[in-house]
């Protein structure tokens, strides 16, 4: 099996929490994102992951060392594509054209999910989708009276299925995948000005592969910062019965409403966390009060009232109750 990961862009509905690192690293739970996405699918396919590939826009060097740990962690192969140019979902898979071949899974970096992901070799390829309530925005799905996929429809200005396509697809052999795709770059077939997957998955049907849908339990958005809040209120309530808070972290004094995540050498002194908070790694807390809320490394925190709020690395934030997004490096006082 091989989990192919488009990751290029940059998450400007993010920001400013994107301004240092790619979306897919911003953590949730403790976690990068995309940690967490190729951790779940890797648990849910029995066979070996052979090799873990991210497509990425120009991140730096410790942006990739960064992913090839995360590979590494996992016992697979890293490899590291670029995409230059945003020119489509389609163009963002192939991409990493040499590594298209066999089992292959496409994970979109920007949503985590909540589904038991079942693999049925029998089957050219799986589309996992959840229903929505306005299915406009997103790639839709038809099926027949065998539960078959019929049709692909990139963003329907008209009703045709509420069945969205949420960003996660099989396939038994990646070369079909490589094929299509490659045929809708040389012949230049772009749909709303972008060379978009589901014109190759439509080609893939028409002659003759047969895809079936998978089911979403929970599909969360990371897409900004109310979303990435919600997605780590989420993830610490689907593991509320794990131990989250370090044993080199700091909270004496403190009280610990759970869930919540308390990074290494954390240190908390007369403070109220919880719950649904992720404190990182060496990050300082003193005399505050904090509520659903993501804070990452290194940060300092003093004095605050905080609820439904994101902080970034490095920062420091010493004020009084708000609703706050500070990115990274950041000094905010009142």
């Amino acid at each position: 099996m091989k989990i192919i990961i488009p990751m290029a862009g940059r998450g400007s509905r993010l920001r400013p929490h994107t301004l240092t690192v790619p979306k897919p690293l911003v953590p949730v739970a403790g976690k990068p994102i995309v940690q967490r996405l190729v951790e779940d699918l890797s648990a849910s396919f029995r066979d070996e992951v052979e090799e873990i590939a991210f497509i990425i826009g120009d991140f730096g060097e410790q942006v990739e060392k960064d992913l090839m740990e995360i590979a590494a962690g996992l016992g697979a192969k890293g490899s590291v594509y670029h995409q230059d140019q945003p020119l489509g979902t389609a163009h963002a898979i192939l991409c990493a054209e040499p590594s298209l071949d066999g089992n292959v899974i496409v994970a979109f970096a920007d949503t985590l999910f909540k589904a038991d992901f079942n693999f049925d070799k029998n089957l050219d390829g799986i589309i996992w989708t959840q229903r929505v309530p306005d299915p406009s925005a997103y790639g839709v799905v038809q099926l027949d009276d065998e539960g078959f996929i019929t049709d692909f429809v990139e963003k329907p200005e008209t009703f045709v299925s509420d069945m969205a396509i949420v960003g996660i697809y099989y396939f038994s052999d990646g070369n079909n995948l490589k094929k299509e795709l490659r045929y809708l770059l040389d012949n230049d077939i772009k749909d709303k000005g972008e060379y978009q997957l589901t014109n190759a998955l439509e080609n893939m049907k028409s002659k003759g592969l047969k895809f079936k849908p998978g089911i979403i339990d929970e599909w969360l958005d990371c897409g900004n910062k109310k979303a990435v809040v919600h997605a780590n209120q989420r993830v610490l309530e689907f593991n509320k019965d794990q131990d989250w808070v370090d044993s080199s972290a700091d909270t004496d004094g403190s009280i610990i409403i759970q869930p919540c995540f308390i990074g290494k050498g954390a240190k908390i002194k007369n403070s109220i966390i919880g719950p649904h908070v992720s404190i990182g790694h060496n990050t300082c807390i003193e005399n505050s009060v904090i509520k659903n809320s993501v804070i990452q490394n290194d940060t300092v925190v003093r004095d605050a009232h905080l609820v439904d709020s994101m902080l970034g690395n490095k920062a420091e934030f010493t004020g009084k109750a708000m609703n706050i997004s500070l990115g990274d490096y950041s000094n905010f006082s009142i």
